[in-house]
């Protein structure tokens, strides 16, 4: 039996003469029941492709996920568009005032836009760690229906993985569509779910009738070998942001007591990863990365600042930075808390908690794994 003719699970069907054509049938996530990919059937770079109905946890891409993931070694970039994902000023040649009508409040959907963010990340980096990929690149974009498609997005890719019978009613650039497609059967989809905006319970600080987006958001960090749960936190600060997001990078000096310190990225190396994914992931953005030596950063002396993005192991900092400001007579800040990647949220399974748990989505966890393999920079 040829390679091309079948090889998966259950049921895949590999189209002999256009290998282009791909299917894949299955019925469990569990990566360690795949098989060994056949090495003309890997690729380095991969898009992933892929529509959301709806603002629910797209439990239905775990197949496409998990396929496109083991069968690429070095980066994965899964994009999802959705008319909920659509900006409030059109970027697009396609623009309509209905379609600017769909956009939604960037604050008021935060809780919704994180979880699906988190949920992708999360399955991914799962099936690529199982796999020994711990270096595997994963980025993950939001696009609306009203914004255009970068024409750079395939250039360098080599496969685009599609779900079966999806179609995105966007127009794609050229580097997209001369890429052979990979077509997979989507997993069930969950009945309940439908494309119905309810409000969200608020995961601000203050609560009160906030901004769709705000003009400047903070946010800091270490960021150091930049995986999910930095992407995430990123991601997150970008989306409810409109014109400028500074980002506060721990200085070199604040990390020599950090595990493995020797394979740490240096503040260059840091800088520039989380600029080129922020560009990224929205472009148009002003981004200013300083360095820091304290808990306050650019907070402490610029007044314009409207929003602050923490993690939930760092909410503590925010009162420090919350009580300086009032000290200052500065305008206080909206807070907003990424609370799902923590390993004791209730906003994931229980298998994706424990895995979290792990401590395997950590620049810590990271930085042995290079020790350990003895991983070349």
């Amino acid at each position: 039996m040829s390679e091309y003719q079948q090889y998966s699970i259950r049921e895949a069907f590999f189209c002999p003469e256009n290998f282009s054509c791909i299917w894949l049938f299955l019925s469990t996530t569990d990566v360690s029941l795949f098989p060994d990919f056949p090495e003309s059937l890997l690729v380095d770079n991969a898009l992933l492709l892929a529509t959301l109905p709806s603002l629910s946890t797209p439990q239905f891409l775990v197949p496409v996920i998990t396929h496109a993931t083991s069968t690429t070694r070095k980066r994965l970039v899964i994009v999802l568009f959705s008319r909920f994902f659509n900006t409030e000023t059109p970027h697009s040649h396609l623009d309509q005032g209905y379609l600017a009508s769909q956009a939604i409040s960037h604050t008021d959907r935060w809780r919704a836009v994180q979880e699906i963010l988190t949920y992708v990340y999360v399955q991914a980096t799962k099936v690529a760690q199982d796999m020994g990929k711990v270096l595997m690149e994963i980025d993950v974009l939001l696009k609306g229906m009203n914004e255009d498609v970068d024409e750079n997005l395939g250039v360098g890719m080599e496969i685009g993985f599609r779900v079966s019978g999806d179609a995105i009613p966007v127009p794609l650039p050229e580097s997209v569509n001369l890429l052979r497609s990979s077509y997979i059967r989507a997993g069930e989809r969950d009945p309940a779910a439908h494309s119905v905006i309810t409000t969200e319970a608020s995961t601000a600080g203050n609560v009160y009738n906030r901004p769709t987006t705000y003009p400047v958001s903070a946010l800091g960090g270490t960021f150091d070998h930049l995986h999910a749960g930095h992407k995430i936190l990123l991601s997150m600060a970008a989306w409810i942001t409109s014109d400028k997001l500074i980002v506060g990078m721990t200085d070199d000096a604040l990390l020599q007591n950090k595990a493995n310190k020797h394979v740490m990225e240096d503040l260059t190396q840091r800088t520039r990863r989380v600029r080129q994914f922020l560009e990224f992931f929205k472009p148009g953005l002003l981004y200013d990365i300083v360095p820091i030596n304290d808990v306050y950063g650019p907070t402490a002396w610029d007044p314009n600042i409207q929003a602050l993005v923490v993690s939930k192991e760092t909410l503590s900092g925010a009162a420090q930075i919350a009580k300086y400001r009032e000290n200052k007579s500065f305008p206080a800040l909206d807070v907003f808390v990424i609370d799902v990647i923590s390993a004791t949220s209730a906003n994931l399974d229980h298998q994706d908690a424990m895995w979290l748990k792990s401590a395997k989505l950590s620049s810590t966890f990271i930085r042995q794994w290079i020790v350990d393999n003895e991983v070349q920079q």
